[in-house]
């Protein structure tokens, strides 16, 4: 199971929406932990958990994402 951190004690975190997301309320928002992590969250419930991430797992989930590793085609 993937670390999860309370939101509510990472409320000094600056939570970013992806420029592509609509107005639909169907996003995921990320922030930068200490340590160069990352944090996604739910944008429908941002006093929920959210998952953690380290440097080198957000490096690996970008490059997948931009070698189309996650493509429905």
């Amino acid at each position: 199971m993937k670390p999860t951190i309370n939101t509510a004690s990472a409320s000094g975190l600056e939570w970013v929406k992806s420029s592509y997301s609509g107005n639909n309320g169907n996003c995921v928002e990320v922030a930068a932990l200490p340590g160069g992590g990352r944090a996604l969250r739910d944008s429908k419930n941002p006093h929920g958990p959210a998952l953690a991430f380290t440097s080198s797992e957000w490096a690996a989930f970008i490059a997948g994402a931009c070698a189309g590793e996650f493509d429905l085609s």
